[in-house]
């Protein structure tokens, strides 16, 4: 089972290797989406948490012990597609080529399952089509 979560840790607990204890201690994978993380300042990690169910749920009540606050990640990108105008801007700064023209039709595509919501594309959108969505 998969779980996309947003980890905010105090700045008491910055220092703590908490994907190595989640992978050592739960056998759950952590793959980093999105990191914010500096000495002595609150932390924010975006994950996507990959293990058994009640694995999860245990890495997850262990996190929330450790004063880590656990969102579950659930905004998404969406596109209107009535204002896009298929300039393929967004598609230069899309770390993931989620968003991708077609080399047949010049029309946008955009790969949902690629995208990590990095937001990089919303403000290189010049006709403002580009949104997310909680």
């Amino acid at each position: 089972m998969k779980k996309r979560v947003t980890l905010t840790f105090p700045r008491q607990v910055v220092q703590m290797p908490v994907t190595y204890r989640l992978a050592k201690d739960f056998n759950v994978a952590a793959n980093i989406i999105r990191a914010q993380v500096a000495p002595n300042q609150v932390g924010k990690l975006v994950v996507e948490l990959s293990g058994d169910i009640d694995q999860l749920e245990a890495a997850l009540d262990w996190l929330g012990q450790q004063g880590i606050e656990i969102g579950l990640t659930s905004r998404e990108i969406t596109i209107d597609e009535e204002s896009c105008v298929h300039c393929g801007l967004c598609t230069g700064v899309c770390p993931t080529q989620a968003l991708t023209l077609d080399k047949h039709t010049w029309l946008l595509n955009f790969a949902r399952s690629r995208c990590i919501v990095c937001e990089q594309c919303i403000p290189t959108c010049p006709v403002v089509a580009i949104s997310t969505q909680f």
